[in-house]
């Protein structure tokens, strides 16, 4: 008599008295397999068609620590690192360093939990009270990313009767965390206040309204109006939003953002930021602004509630490099000057360099295979920068995104400079 059994793996396992038959069995893998080669061929066409158009993207492989030198697998010398979030150098500070070794041997590796079940220990507490006070807010949550600080904040503040007015160039984090909230979606042109008035007008039914920003847009180095939205949101009645990811830290005279830079105190509602780039550069992200929103985020927001808490070592990083920044360290000071003079030397020999006074000074090419061409010809002379072309900016608008930090030297920018000018001739560039 024929049976069958289930198996593992999904197999049903064809018995015929005691021999066992894996007919069954073999046919379902033959018709995975047969389903899996289909997509491994479509999986490949994508893959060849981003080669064909040059975007492919390699990751090379550093074997030093992150810092203004860095050694590269498959260089004999160490290359002049200008494409690193690491604003003030403090990604590899013997101070920060220190901070994590004696939190790791303290508190240990992880937590092995989310925050409300046994995750929370007392410096997750200390360094969210430090991020409150340095932004000048009520309260702060911690998130592993900014990212998920992004993606865990829109769902629970706003419902199908708000409405939510965000810049097109938005980081794909904010869109993304958009997408998850049920308000009705407007979208204005990038820093074009004429068309966002015009979506606040069309708007003006919804309970409550939020104005969502980058402060400072990383693909170009620009920076939000903030007078401006500030003007509009208090025409008509809206909060404010801004990630400041690329502000925090360095950007502005003591280093606490857009607003800082615009000489505005307390213009934004909300403002997540994160602590992977200017604030010790290991991980982690948050959320700062008033008591009631925190606490209903720890409640209800997703990220927050489903990941496991921040590594000890990450937090006493981020705590120590937040202490320096608040010390008056200077180097944001120092950040700034080494800005000015990257923007003048490239601008003098004839490149076009995108955004306005930040650390991100993107060198326009328009060319997706020319900004690989050049970045690859920078890195035989020693420089380390990154292409970026489509899908990570609009098509026909690639770039090379350089990154000033305050540890470079005077030395550094000039000798990176000179190296753009033979590069940029050589490829007709520049003449």
């Amino acid at each position: 008599m024929f049976h069958t059994v289930a198996g593992r793996s999904g197999c049903r396992w064809l018995l015929v008295k005691k021999d066992v038959v894996q007919a069954a069995c073999y046919l379902g893998r033959r018709s995975n397999s047969s389903a899996l080669a289909a997509a491994r061929q479509l999986l490949e066409n994508e893959l060849e068609s981003i080669r064909q158009a040059g975007t492919f993207k390699n990751e090379r492989v550093i074997t030093s620590k992150q810092a203004v030198s860095v050694q590269v697998q498959g260089q004999l010398q160490p290359l002049l690192n200008f494409c690193a979030n690491n604003y003030l150098g403090l990604s590899s500070h013997p101070d920060v360093i220190q901070a994590g070794k004696e939190a790791l041997d303290r508190y240990g590796a992880g937590l092995s939990s989310v925050r409300f079940i046994c995750g929370t220990q007392d410096i997750h507490k200390t360094l969210e009270k430090k991020i409150a006070e340095f932004h000048g807010r009520e309260d702060a949550i911690l998130y592993p990313s900014c990212f998920d600080a992004n993606a865990g904040l829109f769902e629970v503040l706003l419902s199908p009767d708000d409405a939510v007015i965000s810049d097109e160039l938005n980081h794909a984090s904010i869109i993304d965390g958009i997408r998850l909230c049920k308000a009705k979606k407007f979208r204005y042109k990038h820093k074009d206040m004429a068309d966002l008035e015009e979506k606040l007008k069309e708007s003006q039914n919804a309970r409550m309204r939020l104005i969502v920003t980058d402060g400072v847009f990383s693909m170009d180095g620009n920076v939000a109006p903030l007078k401006e939205i500030g003007q509009l949101a208090d025409q008509y009645k809206s909060m404010i939003f801004i990630d400041e990811c690329h502000a925090t830290g360095f950007f502005g005279p003591s280093g606490r953002g857009t607003e800082e830079y615009f000489g505005l105190t307390n213009r934004v509602d909300i403002i997540n930021s994160t602590l992977g780039k200017a604030l010790g550069g290991a991980a982690g992200g948050y959320t700062t602004g008033p008591k009631e929103l925190i606490h209903l985020l720890r409640q209800r927001s997703r990220p927050y509630l489903f990941s496991n808490s921040l590594p000890p070592p990450v937090v006493a990083v981020a705590q120590k490099a937040l202490e320096l920044v608040m010390g008056g360290s200077g180097l944001s000071q120092k950040v700034a000057a080494n800005t000015a003079r990257f923007r003048h030397g490239m601008t003098s020999a004839g490149f076009q360099i995108l955004g306005e006074n930040h650390p991100i000074c993107p060198v326009f090419l328009g060319d997706a295979k020319l900004a690989a061409t050049m970045a690859e010809k920078m890195l035989g002379r020693g420089i380390y920068v990154i292409g970026f072309s489509y899908p990570v900016v609009p098509k026909g608008k690639a770039r090379i995104r350089v990154q000033i930090s305050a540890a470079h030297s005077f030395d550094d920018i000039d000798r990176t400079i000179e190296a753009f000018i033979a590069v940029g001739r050589e490829l007709n560039v520049i003449h």
